[in-house]
Protein backbone atom coordinates (compact mmCIF):
# COMPACT_ATOMS: atom_id res chain seq x y z
CA UNK A 1 0.00 0.00 0.00
CA UNK A 2 1.43 3.67 -1.16
CA UNK A 3 1.70 6.08 1.09
CA UNK A 4 -0.25 9.09 0.09
CA UNK A 5 2.04 12.12 -0.82
CA UNK A 6 1.37 14.85 1.47
CA UNK A 7 0.21 18.21 -0.76
CA UNK A 8 2.45 20.93 -0.77
CA UNK A 9 1.21 24.38 -0.09
CA UNK A 10 2.85 27.41 -1.82
CA UNK A 11 2.67 30.12 0.93
CA UNK A 12 2.98 33.66 -0.20
CA UNK A 13 6.31 35.93 0.88
CA UNK A 14 6.34 38.25 3.36
CA UNK A 15 7.88 41.26 1.21
CA UNK A 16 8.00 44.73 2.25
CA UNK A 17 7.90 47.93 0.30
CA UNK A 18 10.40 50.43 -0.29
CA UNK A 19 9.96 54.15 -0.75
CA UNK A 20 9.03 53.77 -4.30
CA UNK A 21 6.01 51.27 -3.44
CA UNK A 22 7.82 48.31 -4.69
CA UNK A 23 8.37 44.99 -3.10
CA UNK A 24 11.60 44.25 -1.81
CA UNK A 25 12.94 41.45 0.54
CA UNK A 26 13.52 43.87 3.46
CA UNK A 27 16.70 45.21 4.49
CA UNK A 28 20.05 42.66 4.97
CA UNK A 29 23.25 43.20 5.78
CA UNK A 30 25.59 44.23 3.00
CA UNK A 31 22.62 44.82 0.90
CA UNK A 32 22.42 47.89 -1.28
CA UNK A 33 24.69 49.83 -4.15
CA UNK A 34 28.23 50.02 -2.74
CA UNK A 35 30.83 53.31 -2.37
CA UNK A 36 33.05 53.34 -5.23
CA UNK A 37 37.01 54.31 -4.65
CA UNK A 38 39.70 54.27 -2.09
CA UNK A 39 38.18 57.38 -0.51
CA UNK A 40 34.94 55.66 -0.63
CA UNK A 41 32.45 56.29 2.80
CA UNK A 42 30.16 59.14 1.86
CA UNK A 43 26.84 58.23 3.70
CA UNK A 44 24.30 57.22 1.27
CA UNK A 45 21.11 58.53 3.34
CA UNK A 46 19.09 60.96 2.56
CA UNK A 47 20.61 64.62 2.21
CA UNK A 48 19.24 67.10 4.39
CA UNK A 49 16.92 70.12 3.06
CA UNK A 50 18.57 73.21 1.66
CA UNK A 51 18.48 76.10 3.18
CA UNK A 52 19.21 79.27 -0.03
CA UNK A 53 20.46 81.86 2.82
CA UNK A 54 23.50 79.09 3.59
CA UNK A 55 26.61 77.78 1.32
CA UNK A 56 27.73 74.89 0.76
CA UNK A 57 31.60 73.48 0.81
CA UNK A 58 31.62 70.28 -1.35
CA UNK A 59 34.29 67.97 -1.92
CA UNK A 60 34.42 65.94 -5.19
CA UNK A 61 36.97 62.68 -5.43
CA UNK A 62 38.47 61.91 -8.99
CA UNK A 63 39.62 58.28 -10.30
CA UNK A 64 43.23 57.51 -9.55
CA UNK A 65 42.98 56.00 -12.91
CA UNK A 66 43.29 60.01 -14.27
CA UNK A 67 46.52 60.77 -12.91
CA UNK A 68 46.99 64.00 -11.47
CA UNK A 69 44.05 67.18 -12.10
CA UNK A 70 46.71 70.20 -12.25
CA UNK A 71 47.66 70.64 -15.44
CA UNK A 72 46.76 72.35 -17.86
CA UNK A 73 45.13 70.87 -20.07
CA UNK A 74 42.81 69.23 -16.90
CA UNK A 75 42.51 72.30 -15.62
CA UNK A 76 41.03 73.81 -19.32
CA UNK A 77 38.38 71.35 -18.56
CA UNK A 78 37.44 72.30 -15.42
CA UNK A 79 36.84 75.34 -16.59
CA UNK A 80 34.62 74.18 -19.81
CA UNK A 81 32.77 72.82 -16.88
CA UNK A 82 32.40 75.93 -14.68
CA UNK A 83 31.00 78.18 -17.63
CA UNK A 84 28.32 75.21 -18.80
CA UNK A 85 27.05 74.85 -15.17
CA UNK A 86 26.87 78.42 -14.96
CA UNK A 87 24.86 78.87 -17.85
CA UNK A 88 22.54 75.93 -17.70
CA UNK A 89 21.85 75.98 -13.99
CA UNK A 90 21.35 79.96 -13.19
CA UNK A 91 19.64 78.82 -9.30
CA UNK A 92 23.10 77.28 -8.48
CA UNK A 93 26.31 79.25 -7.86
CA UNK A 94 29.63 78.06 -7.77
CA UNK A 95 31.38 81.02 -6.05
CA UNK A 96 34.97 79.44 -5.28
CA UNK A 97 37.18 76.32 -6.53
CA UNK A 98 40.14 74.54 -5.70
CA UNK A 99 41.80 71.99 -7.58
CA UNK A 100 43.69 69.47 -6.50
CA UNK A 101 45.51 66.64 -7.65
CA UNK A 102 43.09 64.28 -6.51
CA UNK A 103 40.13 66.13 -5.28
CA UNK A 104 38.07 69.67 -6.29
CA UNK A 105 37.20 71.42 -3.34
CA UNK A 106 34.01 74.13 -4.13
CA UNK A 107 32.52 76.50 -2.35
CA UNK A 108 28.40 77.37 -3.85
CA UNK A 109 25.14 78.16 -3.32
CA UNK A 110 21.90 76.79 -4.62
CA UNK A 111 18.12 78.39 -4.36
CA UNK A 112 17.10 74.81 -3.27
CA UNK A 113 18.00 70.98 -2.65
CA UNK A 114 16.58 70.24 -6.22
CA UNK A 115 18.59 73.48 -7.59
CA UNK A 116 22.07 71.76 -5.69
CA UNK A 117 21.56 68.25 -7.04
CA UNK A 118 20.76 69.39 -10.14
CA UNK A 119 23.88 71.72 -10.64
CA UNK A 120 26.22 69.64 -8.89
CA UNK A 121 24.52 66.81 -10.81
CA UNK A 122 25.36 69.15 -14.08
CA UNK A 123 28.88 69.87 -13.20
CA UNK A 124 29.62 66.33 -12.79
CA UNK A 125 28.84 65.01 -16.03
CA UNK A 126 30.04 68.23 -18.13
CA UNK A 127 33.65 67.40 -16.14
CA UNK A 128 33.80 63.77 -16.77
CA UNK A 129 33.05 64.34 -20.76
CA UNK A 130 35.79 67.16 -21.05
CA UNK A 131 38.07 65.33 -18.89
CA UNK A 132 37.95 62.15 -20.44
CA UNK A 133 38.39 63.94 -24.02
CA UNK A 134 41.57 65.77 -22.54
CA UNK A 135 43.24 63.09 -21.09
CA UNK A 136 42.30 60.76 -24.40
CA UNK A 137 43.90 63.56 -26.16
CA UNK A 138 47.20 63.66 -24.42
CA UNK A 139 47.35 59.97 -23.99
CA UNK A 140 46.66 59.67 -27.60
CA UNK A 141 44.22 56.48 -25.82
CA UNK A 142 40.54 56.95 -26.00
CA UNK A 143 39.63 56.89 -22.13
CA UNK A 144 35.74 56.24 -20.90
CA UNK A 145 34.18 55.43 -18.22
CA UNK A 146 34.12 56.76 -14.22
CA UNK A 147 35.96 59.73 -13.13
CA UNK A 148 34.08 60.74 -10.01
CA UNK A 149 34.28 58.06 -7.29
CA UNK A 150 32.36 58.58 -4.66
CA UNK A 151 28.85 60.49 -3.61
CA UNK A 152 29.84 64.35 -2.88
CA UNK A 153 30.62 65.26 0.55
CA UNK A 154 28.87 68.60 1.40
CA UNK A 155 29.09 70.71 4.64
CA UNK A 156 26.30 73.31 5.22
CA UNK A 157 27.70 76.62 6.06
CA UNK A 158 25.49 78.40 8.87
CA UNK A 159 27.77 80.73 10.52
CA UNK A 160 30.30 84.06 9.58
CA UNK A 161 33.09 81.65 10.87
CA UNK A 162 32.35 78.87 9.42
CA UNK A 163 32.09 80.48 6.46
CA UNK A 164 35.41 82.33 6.68
CA UNK A 165 36.99 79.08 7.54
CA UNK A 166 36.10 77.32 4.32
CA UNK A 167 36.69 79.58 2.19
CA UNK A 168 40.19 79.73 3.78
CA UNK A 169 40.47 75.89 3.53
CA UNK A 170 39.22 75.91 -0.34
CA UNK A 171 41.22 79.09 -1.85
CA UNK A 172 44.60 78.59 0.38
CA UNK A 173 43.93 74.34 0.09
CA UNK A 174 47.48 74.04 -2.07
CA UNK A 175 49.33 75.20 1.01
CA UNK A 176 47.77 72.10 3.03
CA UNK A 177 48.81 69.46 0.26
CA UNK A 178 52.30 70.97 0.23
CA UNK A 179 52.15 71.79 -3.33
CA UNK A 180 52.79 75.36 -2.81
CA UNK A 181 56.18 74.52 -1.94
CA UNK A 182 57.31 72.94 -5.57
CA UNK A 183 54.92 74.29 -7.94
CA UNK A 184 56.16 74.65 -11.42
CA UNK A 185 54.21 78.39 -11.44
CA UNK A 186 52.27 80.19 -9.08
CA UNK A 187 50.37 83.56 -9.04
CA UNK A 188 52.13 86.47 -7.78
CA UNK A 189 55.53 85.43 -6.53
CA UNK A 190 53.72 82.27 -5.19
CA UNK A 191 51.28 84.59 -3.19
CA UNK A 192 48.16 82.35 -5.41
CA UNK A 193 47.20 79.30 -6.40
CA UNK A 194 46.64 79.19 -10.27
CA UNK A 195 44.49 76.06 -9.98
CA UNK A 196 42.04 77.98 -7.48
CA UNK A 197 40.10 80.94 -7.60
CA UNK A 198 42.05 83.14 -5.40
CA UNK A 199 42.12 85.77 -7.79
CA UNK A 200 38.52 86.47 -7.77
CA UNK A 201 38.32 86.77 -3.73
CA UNK A 202 38.40 90.45 -2.96
CA UNK A 203 38.69 89.74 0.66
CA UNK A 204 42.15 88.77 1.71
CA UNK A 205 44.05 90.64 4.35
CA UNK A 206 47.01 91.28 2.29
CA UNK A 207 47.28 93.68 -0.56
CA UNK A 208 48.21 92.27 -4.33
CA UNK A 209 51.12 93.76 -5.79
CA UNK A 210 50.10 96.56 -8.38
CA UNK A 211 52.32 94.52 -11.50
CA UNK A 212 50.30 92.26 -12.77
CA UNK A 213 51.22 88.65 -12.58
CA UNK A 214 52.96 86.88 -15.37
CA UNK A 215 51.02 83.99 -16.75
CA UNK A 216 51.76 81.16 -19.00
CA UNK A 217 50.64 81.34 -22.52
CA UNK A 218 47.40 80.37 -22.16
CA UNK A 219 46.74 80.32 -18.61
CA UNK A 220 43.05 81.59 -17.74
CA UNK A 221 41.87 81.79 -13.71
CA UNK A 222 38.77 79.66 -13.53
CA UNK A 223 35.22 81.53 -13.94
CA UNK A 224 33.28 81.90 -11.01
CA UNK A 225 30.30 83.46 -9.93
CA UNK A 226 29.61 86.48 -7.56
CA UNK A 227 28.14 85.19 -4.63
CA UNK A 228 24.26 86.23 -3.40
CA UNK A 229 24.20 84.98 0.14
CA UNK A 230 24.52 87.56 2.82
CA UNK A 231 26.99 85.00 4.36
CA UNK A 232 29.86 84.99 1.61
CA UNK A 233 29.07 88.80 0.87
CA UNK A 234 29.31 90.26 4.33
CA UNK A 235 29.08 87.61 7.00
CA UNK A 236 32.58 85.74 6.95
CA UNK A 237 34.38 89.16 7.83
CA UNK A 238 32.92 89.32 10.53
CA UNK A 239 35.21 86.45 11.58
CA UNK A 240 38.95 86.76 11.27
CA UNK A 241 40.75 87.85 7.95
CA UNK A 242 42.48 85.18 5.36
CA UNK A 243 45.94 86.05 4.66
CA UNK A 244 47.26 84.66 1.49
CA UNK A 245 50.03 82.43 3.07
CA UNK A 246 47.75 81.09 5.63
CA UNK A 247 47.77 76.95 5.80
CA UNK A 248 44.71 75.85 6.68
CA UNK A 249 44.88 72.84 8.81
CA UNK A 250 48.19 70.85 9.28
CA UNK A 251 50.08 70.01 6.17
CA UNK A 252 49.35 67.12 4.07
CA UNK A 253 52.35 65.72 1.74
CA UNK A 254 51.69 63.98 -1.36
CA UNK A 255 54.05 62.41 -3.39
CA UNK A 256 53.71 63.51 -7.34
CA UNK A 257 54.25 60.75 -9.71
CA UNK A 258 56.14 60.72 -12.88
CA UNK A 259 52.91 61.28 -15.32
Amino acid sequence: MTRPRKRHVQTEMRLKFDKNGQRRGGPRPGAGRKPNGPHAGVSHLRRPDVNPRRPHHVTLRVSSALGWLRRFDTFAAIRHALRVVHARHPNFRIVHISVQNTHLHLICEADSKRALARGLQGFQISAAKALNAAISQRRQIERHGRVFTDRYHREDLGTPRQVRNALAYVINNWRRHDVDRDALFALYDGRLDPYASGLSFAGWRDALPSKPPNLPNGYEPPPVSEPSTWLLRVGWTKAPPIGMFDTPGPRKSVHVDAE
